[in-house]
C-alpha cells in the first residue's frame, strides 16, 4: 500500500506569534496543552514525551527556525512540525503530522492505518492549544 497522506490542520489563533511560539517551542508550553516532556528549542536535542500509559517517547528536534517553524521526529516512525505565520495581531498555525506508512506498525503494534485516524481525530481543531494561547495572562 506505501504512504498514507500526512495530517495537517491550520487555524488561526487570537494571540501574537510570540505567545504561541512559546506555547509550542518550550516544555512548560508544550505541558500545558499537550504532554508532559523535557523539551529543549535546541537542534539536534533528543527528548522525551512522557505518553503515561504508552510510556516514554523518544524524539528529537530536526527543525528550528523562531518563531516560524519547529519540527521533530517523534518515535521510530514520524515527524510533526509547527508552521507560524503572523497575520495582524493574530497568527496562523500549521501542524503537520507525517510518516505514516499503511505497511507499517508502531512500536506497541499497532497498524498506521488505524493509528493515523485516531491521532487526526485527537488533533482535531487543536482545541487546548488554543485555549493555552487564546486564555487570560
Amino acid at each position: 500500500m506505501g504512504s498514507l497522506p500526512e495530517i495537517r490542520k491550520t487555524v488561526v489563533f487570537n494571540a501574537p506569534i510570540e505567545k504561541v511560539w512559546a506555547a509550542v517551542a518550550t516544555a512548560e508550553g508544550i505541558a500545558a496543552w499537550w504532554m508532559p516532556n523535557n523539551f529543549e528549542p535546541v537542534l539536534g536535542h533528543e527528548f522525551l514525551l512522557y505518553t503515561g500509559n504508552y510510556g516514554d517517547s523518544p524524539c528529537k528536534v530536526t527543525e528550528l527556525d523562531p518563531p516560524n517553524r519547529l519540527g521533530f521526529d517523534w518515535g521510530k516512525d514520524w515527524h510533526l512540525a509547527f508552521e507560524l505565520r503572523t497575520l495582524g495581531d493574530k497568527t496562523e498555525f500549521t501542524l503537520i503530522h507525517s510518516g505514516w506508512d499503511a505497511d507499517t506498525v508502531t512500536e506497541f503494534g499497532q497498524p498506521h492505518t488505524v493509528i493515523r485516524g485516531v491521532m487526526e481525530k485527537g488533533w482535531g481543531e487543536l482545541k487546548s492549544l488554543r485555549a493555552y494561547v487564546e486564555g487570560n495572562d
